[in-house]
């Protein structure tokens, strides 16, 4: 199934719908106590999941009547972040891929929504990247997980841009300032059940800026594959329910560029996964 979160007109608050193309089923009115945002759906477990997978199979849909998936996922507990996680990225910006996943977290402020606005104030970076990520967000607690278990723990995906300031990435010893400016993670627009994606490592990653295609990849190429990742985070800390896992770009960002490349004012940047979705962001740079 694919959710996103809504806002009905004359409603400020987002609502959790069952995305079908055009149509939508609102899932608080499926039945008594239906969750409204995807963390109540997620902390029902299993059992909800599939009472409102039967509930929406013998309920109508709604038009959205050029209404916008205007929210991606809420904010979850816990967004970590792997760095370096395919080799065409590491070398282009002259970084090592460790023995071990790169790890660092990223600030809810930082996360957007699908066609929402991000700007950043020109004294603070003019060195602006995209990066396409697949996003993974965990469905039961999981410690200790090994690699042949830790896809059992993934409640579904959905797609990342993890926007960098490059300047400050390689003036600071950490990452996640650089990445955490408000709305610098966009997520979105849809969360794919995990029973729809068998093999997370066979998805079509890419990136379009102003047009131009600037990431074309295979998430096959990740160095540490998503089971991996989730067996080695879980080995230090108990993922969570709704936290979010964003696991590292391709080749082809703009600061490997010659010449650069980089989010300019009013610039328009899609990121999409073949069978999830496509992520669109605008941005604005403020003098």
């Amino acid at each position: 199934m694919r959710f996103a979160h809504v806002i009905p007109p004359g409603s400020e608050s987002a609502q959790l719908v069952i995305a079908e193309g055009d149509e939508a089923i609102f899932v608080s009115e499926l039945f008594d106590g239906a969750p409204r945002v995807l963390e109540d759906l997620i902390a029902g477990g299993q059992e909800l999941l599939d009472r409102v997978r039967d509930a929406a199979g013998r309920a109508p849909g709604h038009p959205l009547a050029g209404m916008p998936f205007a929210s991606a996922v809420l904010a979850p507990p816990v967004i970590l972040a792997i760095g370096l996680n395919y080799a065409a990225h590491s070398s282009e910006l002259g970084l090592k891929t460790d023995s071990t996943p790169t790890v660092f977290v990223l600030w809810p402020n930082s996360l957007a929504a699908h066609q929402a606005t991000t700007a950043w104030p020109r004294s603070l970076s003019e060195a602006v990247d995209y990066e396409a990520e697949l996003g993974v967000i965990i469905g039961t607690p999981a410690k200790d997980v090994s690699p042949e278990n830790a896809l059992d723990h993934v409640w579904g995906y959905t797609v990342v841009n993890d926007i960098t300031a490059r300047d400050i990435q390689y003036s600071e010893a950490q990452w996640s300032r650089c990445k955490s400016f408000d709305g610098f993670t966009p997520t979105g627009p849809f969360v794919v059940t995990a029973d729809e994606i068998p093999d997370p490592q066979r998805l079509h990653i890419w990136t379009i800026l102003d047009g131009r295609t600037l990431q074309d990849a295979s998430t096959d190429q990740m160095v540490r594959p998503v089971a991996t990742l989730i067996s080695h985070l879980s080995s230090s800390a108990t993922l969570l329910p709704g936290t979010l896992i964003s696991t590292g770009s391709p080749g082809g960002a703009g600061y490997s560029r010659d010449p650069q490349v980089f989010l300019r004012d009013r610039s328009t940047v899609t990121v999409g996964i073949d069978g999830i979705g496509a992520l669109t962001t605008h941005c604005r740079i403020l003098d």
